[in-house]
């Protein structure tokens, strides 16, 4: 009896342990790895930036002795050739600058992204005066780091009527020695206003470009060039065009 008695203890001990052994990975926290793979399952992801475009705001314009004047150490000087620099259209594909100006000559405006206000206003300026532009035989171009799905939210909204290119790598930034570098502290108090460089552009560089303007040529010449640092001051539309009609370029 007493063997019978130890026995049948033996195996209860037995069992609670495996039903112990069986229960603990369920009561634990999941791993990583299950954590991943059933977010996968579940068919969870990341959520998606927006890229809606601030109110515009008016920007002063350009005293007229520094209309077509480049800030030290930035742009390509009138009468040399432009980078034949490349960048992607809206779709994703990939565009070469020299195709662009070998079918008549192009304003090329460098902005700082669709985030900027200033920015906004520059390209929706643009957009309404682009009858003159067209009777004047020139193409405006804008040009950001942001990505082509920022631009997309960009060109929509202001009902933009010519190109507007892709430089998530800063290429053309820099060909054209343009890069601003933005400081952490300029980071942080972007962000403290809801603005994500990294998901305007899908890069960690911080790098963007400061506003500048390059009137180009059919041969790839520049005939006209401005940039300024200071954001919030450029040429007018109506400077521009007087620009573009002293460049003589039939």
């Amino acid at each position: 009896m007493k063997s019978r008695l130890l026995k049948w203890l033996a195996l209860a001990a037995g069992g609670a342990f495996f039903w112990a052994c069986a229960k603990a990975p369920s009561d634990a926290a999941p791993s990583a790895a299950a954590s991943t793979s059933l977010a996968a399952t579940a068919g969870v992801t990341a959520p998606k930036p927006t890229f809606a475009p601030p109110t515009p705001k008016e920007y002063a314009a350009t005293a007229a002795e520094r209309v077509g004047v480049l800030a030290a150490g930035t742009g390509i000087a009138v009468g040399q050739p432009a980078p034949d620099v490349h960048a992607q259209e809206l779709s994703g594909k990939d565009v070469s600058l020299a195709s662009l100006y070998a079918a008549g000559p192009i304003l090329l405006a460098f902005y700082r992204g669709g985030w900027c206000p200033y920015c906004n206003m520059e390209i929706h300026s643009l957009s309404v005066a682009y009858p003159e532009f067209q009777k004047r035989g020139v193409t405006p171009v804008a040009l950001s780091v942001d990505r082509p799905e920022a631009e997309a939210t960009l060109k929509a909204t202001y009902t933009i009527p010519f190109p507007v290119l892709s430089d998530p790598d800063a290429r053309a930034i820099e060909a054209f020695h343009l890069v601003k570098n933005v400081s952490a502290e300029e980071l942080a108090k972007m962000r403290s206003f809801g603005i994500d460089l990294e998901a305007y552009s899908g890069r960690t560089h911080h790098e963007i470009a400061i506003p500048a303007l390059f009137l180009i040529d059919r041969a790839g010449v520049v005939r006209w060039a401005h940039s300024d640092p200071d954001f919030k001051v450029r040429p007018s539309t109506a400077q521009i065009l007087a620009a573009i009609d002293a460049a003589k370029l039939h």
